[in-house]
């Protein structure tokens, strides 16, 4: 899809303001937090930090494009079992994050899942329950976006 956008304007404030995608979060705006974790092209980035210009050609997926029509992503399906949603703020960039080191990584380590998720801050101070409901995830194998 080709749109016109200031070239200065984020990513995040383009998603949000033009596309009404809301589950990329404004937090710190600084890139320190985490909730507006995207991918592009495949990696996680703080969309607060890239702007427009450096998007040109390249393929953005937000949280919302990670849930099939109809279906609960499994990520988020395990993070609701584990009770490891408090306030939601920062799930988005969590989730974001645990997709993309489980389509480089299927059944990621702890270790693994901890460092993939060291971009990400949590308020509530959930890690322990968001840890371990992205390895119940890829327990069952949420990297292929299948619903299980």
């Amino acid at each position: 899809m080709k749109i016109r956008a200031p070239p200065a304007k984020t990513l995040l404030r383009l998603l949000r303001e033009d596309f009404d995608l809301t589950g990329s979060k404004p937090g710190c705006e600084a890139g320190e937090c985490g909730a507006c974790t995207v991918l592009l092209d495949g990696f996680p980035v703080t969309s607060c930090m890239v702007l427009c210009a450096q998007v040109d050609g390249k393929r953005v997926t937000t949280v919302e494009g990670l849930s099939k029509p109809g279906r609960i992503n499994p990520i988020v399906k395990a993070l609701v079992e584990e009770g490891a949603a408090q306030c939601g703020y920062c799930i988005p960039g969590f989730v974001v994050a645990a997709r993309a080191l489980m389509k480089e990584v299927p059944r990621p380590t702890r270790k693994m899942i901890h460092v993939a998720l060291s971009g990400n801050i949590c308020r509530c101070g959930g890690y322990s329950k968001i840890v371990d409901a992205i390895a119940k995830a890829a327990g069952r194998g949420a990297n292929d976006g299948r619903s299980r």
